[in-house]
């Protein structure tokens, strides 16, 4: 009769939940069908992953579609990246499509360069910082890097495979707002983010100290610094780290009490327009002899205008500018602001790329873009509008074992890749996975080159605007040239620019 026991125990269980459920008064659903009225909570909680797996096709998932994240999963993997039966979109009624155009003759692909390697690599057209003589200007030696992501926001774990990683592919590793962290220091060389909080180099009262801006670029492998004005999913916010998230270890690199929501200001206390934004730009590069750069979302224009101006008409200026579109990435915003609040990428950057272009300076300015731009034709348009660089996240995060749950803000990523807690961070190993990050950022970089061969250039800073059309229905099509209102010639690095890079990719001895 011992099986009584636990049936007795489930039959009281089960009374104490309908009890409870008939006297709490805050979920009508439960009070009106107990026990019976959790299961629609359980289903709302688990909707995600029924629909990522069960209910959506190949190509509605977002912000990652199933086929998008096969992608990057197969390529982080080192296994078959091929599709098979044909295209399964509808081609012939699309909305806004791209098509690459390729050429009659395309060209040949380098020697030995049929399988992912990083003895390949795809260098910037242009060198960063030497249009305004910096000291330590220098030439990226892959136009795919990884885009801003705080220790904090990500874990331990997460952000030592992304920096391994990007020491083996070769990549710059953006340290987010958060500040360099030890994980920070595995062997990838960092562009330092100084976001609105001026983490990392504050002084006992919170304020900007460039003295120990310094002291930190001296002391790690930092190549550029990037001042952040916003972020594309939540501009004019600034950073916002959840309290559960800062452990003593996150507080003591930030300078901010331990389990306080660590909440960025909107703006920067040493500047408030652009004269005096370049100002601290330029006192930044003389102290560091750094390139130094801005990072923004796209709103209001004029202030693009302005900055525009002044570079043409002075001789301050930044070294380069990210452009974040609103389709980007975060661990926690307000649903309004990553829904509504900036412009996409597409819009944002061509806006801000016409400024430039129509005084005739963008090409002194390294664009980077930031925004889904680690999928192939993503960041060949990105290119061919004159981007330079493209900055990649959530697919690095992919790489690396994120599943697309949704949870970056609660701090219970299943994967480890965006929590703190040490039993959830214990199942990403970094030596597994710096590897599989380093395999996709070279499959991406090799896929942006193998394309841009096929369209007839050596490089995909090459490729024109009228060498992508947009598809729309009723079997119209556009030239990207003219989606955007390009000139002729816009996009494209210097004539300079352009003969160093064939150089550079120029195949070498077999």
């Amino acid at each position: 009769m011992w099986w009584l026991i636990p049936v007795g125990l489930f039959a009281l269980g089960f009374v104490v939940l309908v009890v409870h459920d008939l006297v709490q008064r805050s979920h009508a659903v439960m009070r009106n069908f107990p026990v019976f009225g959790h299961l629609r909570y359980w289903l709302e909680r688990i909707g995600p992953e029924l629909r990522q797996y069960i209910v959506t096709d190949n190509d509605q998932e977002r912000p990652f579609s199933r086929d998008q994240r096969r992608w990057i999963y197969t390529s982080s993997k080192g296994v078959n990246t091929y599709w098979g039966f044909g295209t399964d979109k509808d081609i012939e009624r699309p909305e806004n499509y791209l098509v690459l155009k390729p050429a009659v003759f395309p060209l040949p692909a380098p020697p030995g360069s049929t399988e992912p390697d990083h003895q390949w690599p795809l260098p910037c057209a242009k060198v960063l910082g030497a249009a305004r003589g910096r000291v330590h200007a220098f030439r990226p030696g892959s136009v795919v890097n990884i885009s801003a992501m705080s220790f904090g926001s990500m874990s331990a774990a997460a952000i030592e495979s992304l920096n391994r990683g990007a020491a083996l592919a070769g990549v710059l590793h953006n340290t987010g707002e958060g500040g360099i962290s030890p994980y920070h220091l595995r062997g990838g060389e960092l562009v330092w983010q100084l976001g609105t909080g001026t983490f990392g180099c504050r002084d006992e009262q919170g304020r900007f100290s460039l003295e120990r801006l310094v002291a930190q670029v001296e002391q790690h492998p930092v190549r550029a610094i990037e001042i952040k004005l916003s972020q594309g999913a939540k501009p004019g916010l600034g950073g916002v780290l959840p309290g559960k998230k800062v452990t003593p270890e996150i507080a003591e690199i930030r300078g901010v009490p331990v389990g306080v929501t660590c909440a960025s200001p909107p703006t920067h206390a040493t500047f408030h327009d652009v004269d005096s934004m370049l100002d601290f730009v330029e006192q930044i590069a003389q102290a560091t002899g750094l390139p130094v750069g801005i990072k923004s979302a796209v709103g209001e224009q004029a202030f693009w205008a302005d900055l525009a101006e002044r570079m043409a008409a002075g001789d301050r200026g930044v070294d380069f500018i990210t452009i974040d579109g609103g389709e980007g990435g975060t661990g926690a915003a307000p649903l309004v602001y990553s829904d509504h609040v900036s412009l996409p990428f597409k819009w944002g950057f061509s806006r801000v790329y016409r400024e430039f272009a129509q005084r005739g300076i963008a090409e002194d300015v390294v664009f980077v873009g930031s925004g889904k731009l680690g999928l192939p034709e993503n960041g060949l348009l990105a290119m061919a509008l004159g981007c330079d660089l493209v900055n990649v996240a959530r697919e690095a995060m992919l790489s690396i074992g994120c599943i697309q749950a949704q949870r970056c803000h609660t701090g219970a990523c299943p994967a480890g890749v965006t929590t703190q807690s040490a039993w959830l961070q214990h199942g990403l190993d970094p030596d597994l996975k710096s590897v599989r990050c380093a395999r996709y950022l070279v499959a991406l970089r090799m896929e942006l080159g193998r394309v841009a061969r096929t369209c007839g250039v050596v490089h995909p800073a090459l490729l024109r605007t009228d060498q992508i059309e947009v598809l729309q229905t009723d079997y119209g099509a556009r030239t990207v040239q003219d989606v955007f209102a390009y000139e002729p010639g816009w996009g494209l690095p210097s004539a300079a620019d352009q003969a160093a890079v064939a150089a550079l990719m120029a195949p070498g001895p077999v």
